[in-house]
C-alpha cells in the first residue's frame, strides 16, 4: 500500500484508510462484532494503516470494535477519533453539541478506555460548537496533546476561518470533510486552499457518496429505515435519476481503464492533491479490495480534464444534508 503524509504534520497513513462507521452504525442492518473485527483486520493486511471511527457512531460500540480489532498492531496502525456531540445518557442518541474543554478531556478519557490504547494519533472536533470559541477547543486539544494523550488534532466539517483560528492556537493536522465527485464544496469554499497554505492535510470522507458512485444502486433502491441516507434528499428516488448520469459517465470511464466506477471516484480524488486521504467504509471484504485497488489506478492529465468537462455538463439534484444538518457544517 502506497503512503502519504497529512499536510506539514508528520503523520503519515496508508493513501486509503478505512471508515468504520458503517460496520454498525448510520447504515441499517449492521455487522457483528465478530465480522466487523476481520473486516479491520483484513484491512490491515493489505496494508491499510489508518482507521477512522467516533464516539457517537454506536455510540460507544464502534469505537470498541476498532480498539479490539487492532490491539495486535497497535503501533503499526494510525486510529482516528473524534469528540464534539452531547450523548444522551438514556437513549444513546445525539442531545446536541458540547465542545467544552471538560467535555473534551471526558471523551478523550472515555476514548482511550473504550479503545483501549494508550493516546489517540488523531482527535477530531466532530462539528465545530458555535457556543463554545474555537481558541478554546484547540486549547484544550493542545493540553491533551501535552500530556500524552493525543498525538494530532483535526476538525471535520469547519469552514476556513475556524481552521485558522484554531491553528493559530494549536497546529492543525487534519481536516476532515466530505469530498467526492458529487460534493466538491471544499473546492470553492477556501476549505482546500487553506489546507494548502497551511499544511493541513485532508481526509475525505463519503468519498463514494455514501455508496451511490459505486453504481450498486438507483431510483429503485428502497432503504432501511434506520439508514441515515433515507432523509438525505441526494437519496430520494427522483434525485437518484436524475444523478444517474454521473454514475454512467464514471462507467464509462472504468470500462476504458479496466477499472471499476468505485475504483475511479477513488482515483480521482487521490489525483487531487497529495495530501489528500479518502477513507471510504465497507462492511463487505470484495468491496475493501475494489476500493484498494484505485491506489493502482493512474488518471493521466488528458483522462482529469476529460472527467472535468463531463462533469461540467451534469447537474447534482439534491442537497447532501437536510437544512438542519447542513446548518452544521462550514462554521
Amino acid at each position: 500500500m502506497k503512503k502519504r503524509v497529512l499536510g506539514s504534520s508528520g503523520l503519515v497513513v496508508s493513501a486509503l484508510g478505512l471508515g468504520c462507521m458503517g460496520l454498525n452504525f448510520g447504515y441499517g442492518r449492521a455487522v457483528s462484532k465478530a465480522e466487523g473485527i476481520a473486516l479491520i483486520r483484513a484491512a490491515v493486511e493489505r496494508g491499510v494503516t489508518f482507521f477512522d471511527t467516533a464516539e457517537i457512531y454506536g455510540p460507544y460500540t464502534n469505537e470498541e470494535m476498532v480498539g479490539a480489532a487492532l490491539a495486535p498492531v497497535r503501533e503499526r496502525v494510525v486510529i482516528a477519533t473524534k469528540f464534539g456531540f452531547r450523548i444522551d445518557p438514556e437513549t444513546g442518541r445525539q442531545a446536541g453539541m458540547d465542545s467544552r474543554p471538560e467535555h473534551i478531556r471526558a471523551v478523550a478519557e472515555a476514548s482511550l478506555r473504550r479503545l483501549g490504547v494508550e493516546v489517540i494519533d488523531l482527535f477530531y472536533q466532530h462539528r465545530v460548537d458555535p457556543a463554545v470559541p474555537i481558541e478554546e477547543v484547540a486549547g484544550a486539544v493542545g493540553a491533551l496533546i501535552g500530556e500524552g494523550k493525543v498525538r494530532h488534532f483535526g476538525l471535520s466539517e469547519p469552514g476556513a476561518q475556524t481552521i485558522r483560528r484554531a491553528h493559530a492556537v494549536q497546529p492543525v493536522s487534519a481536516i476532515q470533510n466530505e469530498y467526492s465527485l458529487w460534493t466538491r464544496g471544499p473546492e470553492s469554499n477556501g476549505v482546500l486552499e487553506t489546507c494548502a497554505e497551511l499544511g493541513i492535510g485532508f481526509v475525505a470522507y463519503s468519498p463514494l457518496g455514501k455508496g451511490f458512485l459505486t453504481g450498486a444502486m438507483n431510483r429503485d433502491t428502497r432503504l432501511e429505515k434506520d439508514d441515515f441516507r433515507a432523509i438525505l434528499p441526494r437519496f430520494t428516488p427522483a434525485a437518484m435519476a436524475a444523478n444517474q448520469a454521473l454514475v454512467d459517465l464514471l462507467g464509462r470511464i472504468a470500462g476504458e481503464k479496466n477499472a471499476t466506477p468505485a475504483q475511479i471516484a477513488l482515483a480521482w480524488l487521490l489525483a487531487r492533491r497529495p495530501w489528500i486521504v479518502p477513507i471510504p467504509g465497507t462492511s463487505k471484504l470484495h468491496r475493501l479490495e475494489e476500493n484498494l485497488g484505485a491506489v493502482d489506478v493512474v488518471l493521466s492529465a488528458g483522462e482529469l480534464d476529460g472527467i472535468e468537462r463531463a462533469c461540467a455538463e451534469i447537474t447534482i439534484e439534491g442537497a447532501r444534508y437536510p437544512a438542519q444538518l447542513e446548518a452544521t457544517t462550514g462554521r
